[in-house]
């Protein structure tokens, strides 16, 4: 594997001080003044470096090397955005090597006799972690059709901002259509620790785990805390409770084929310390490698809701706001991608993606290539996040070969 390179740590480090935390992590949501200084700063490098940055309607951020005018583009990247007191590889790794990898590529294309079959984009996508304003993997889901543009734009935030109020206070909303795709590739941490457990450089994604994501708001009635008999008592927060519970036990109950479940946010009314709760809103989880058992898990989640409604005296509705189902990566590009690593001389296996990334979006419409490095202990969306420098240059590394054969028509 080669050295760790200086000048590619040395942009890491420029682009994690934006919304760095003390916990070394940063807190950087969509479209957040961090957010549009970390645009701006990405703008700038791509800019001084002979790329066309343009802005689509939903604030992706396009930066576009025209080697071969009239040719469609090799698009590469992943988002900037972050969780609150979120890591500083998530995301903004893919970004950054994409970007170096992609100028390479040029560079060895403009040191050569021959001229590429398509150009390069680098592209930043807008929202992709769906923490302040859902759904997740919003810009990739509008640019490849999956999600109303204008319905992605009047979404808000919890406080009542909109995407379009958001994106036009940072500047980075523009009327670009977005560049014809040839192809993709998309480099992450592996947010977890197979690669890591094994020793492994380099996990070549063949396929994603499905995911169901629910919204769920129990309804109960206010009333006071202390004088309040418990018979009485419609507690939304009791049957949220009860649900969490609900939710947890069906992955527990899933031994031999895995299950993730999470109950992974909550908003409770009035959430005052002396009053019971009226409302309760939950954002419910589920993700496996067999759609049948999430189908199933699903199925007895809501089977269990009737009785959570009569022990708690509450009403629940559930509504699934979106997912995605078991989908392969196209076989040619994982084959590319593993003669690359093995010219590199990094080691690697073929794996699933759990989490969601905006490759899963972009695969449906473009051959695409997913890569990931190894995480430090799985552990991701915490500050505590950390890949190993000589992770991040290797990626880099495989991520410039796969860009550069990918200009070459690899997998017309």
């Amino acid at each position: 594997m080669s050295t760790p390179d200086a000048t590619l740590l040395k942009d890491f480090a420029t682009l994690s001080a934006f919304g760095a935390t003390p916990g070394g992590g940063v807190d950087r949501q969509a479209a957040t003044a961090a957010d549009g200084e970390q645009r701006a700063w990405l703008h700038q490098w791509l800019t001084d470096r002979g790329f066309e940055v343009r802005y689509d309607g939903v604030g992706n951020q396009f930066g576009l090397f025209t080697v071969t005018p009239g040719a469609p583009y090799v698009l590469t990247g992943s988002h900037l955005d972050s969780q609150p007191l979120g890591g500083r590889y998530d995301g903004a790794y893919g970004v950054l090597a994409s970007a170096h990898a992609a100028h390479r590529a040029v560079q060895r294309w403009n040191a050569s006799d021959e001229t590429p079959r398509h150009n390069v984009a680098v592209v930043n996508w807008f929202n992709e972690e769906g923490s302040r304003f859902k759904p997740s993997m919003m810009g990739s889901a509008v640019f490849t059709g999956k999600l109303p543009a204008p319905t992605a734009l009047a979404t808000t935030d919890p406080t009542g901002t909109t995407v379009e109020v958001a994106l036009r206070e940072i500047g980075t909303i523009g009327d670009y259509p977005g560049p014809d795709v040839a192809s993709y590739a998309e480099i992450h941490i592996e947010q977890g620790r197979d690669l890591e457990n094994k020793g492994l450089n380099i996990g070549l994604v063949d396929a994603t785990w499905a995911a169901r994501k629910y919204q769920v708001v129990v309804r109960g009635e206010q009333s006071h805390t202390g004088s309040t008999i418990m018979a009485d008592r419609r507690d939304a927060l009791l049957g949220a409770s009860l649900l969490v519970v609900a939710v947890r036990e069906l992955a527990e109950e899933s031994a031999d084929t895995p299950l993730h479940t999470s109950v992974s946010e909550m908003t409770i009314l009035p959430n005052s310390p002396v009053v019971v709760a009226r409302e309760v809103r939950l954002h419910v989880d589920l993700r496996s490698p067999d759609e049948a058992l999430l189908d199933a898990a699903a199925k007895k989640l809501a089977e269990s809701i009737p009785g959570i409604e009569d022990r708690a005296s509450v009403t629940i509705e559930q509504v699934q706001t979106h997912g995605w189902g078991v989908a392969a990566f196209p076989a040619a590009g994982v084959e590319l991608a593993a003669q690359a690593a093995d010219e590199l001389g990094l080691s690697h296996q073929t794996m699933m993606t759990i989490a969601g990334h905006d490759s899963v979006n972009m695969k449906d419409i473009a051959p695409s290539i997913m890569l990931f490095v190894p995480s430090i202990e799985g552990i991701s969306h915490n500050e505590g996040e950390l890949t190993e420098d000589a992770d991040i240059s290797a990626g880099t590394d495989l991520l410039t070969e796969v860009v550069h054969r990918l200009m070459s028509g690899a997998l017309d």
